[in-house]
């Protein structure tokens, strides 16, 4: 394994014999196991909704339009799905 350091940045080269490299010392889980602190789904679009937010008021305050409409769309989709789950839950 060869190992290349640029710009503050550590960089490896692919394996020469074709295999996959796994990070060592960790353990392969699962789709179904629990993820340690990260919630679930809805906790995740929950945060997402809120830290963008503030994110599209500073691209705003910016004149960064194209990124604050996107960050806008972001914030949006996050919020809509957790609208979507919400009424699924109560059906």
């Amino acid at each position: 394994m060869t190992y290349y350091v640029g710009l503050g940045a550590n960089f490896l080269s692919k394996p020469q014999d074709g295999r996959k490299r796994t990070a060592s010392g960790t353990k392969k889980r699962s789709p179904t196991d629990e993820r340690g602190g990260e919630g679930g789904p809805d906790e995740a679009a929950a945060f997402i909704a809120e830290a963008v937010v503030e994110l599209v008021k500073l691209a705003k305050n910016h004149r960064l339009e194209v990124l604050g409409h996107l960050l806008g769309m972001a914030q949006l989709e996050a919020e809509e799905h957790l609208r979507t789950r919400s009424k699924r839950k109560l059906s």
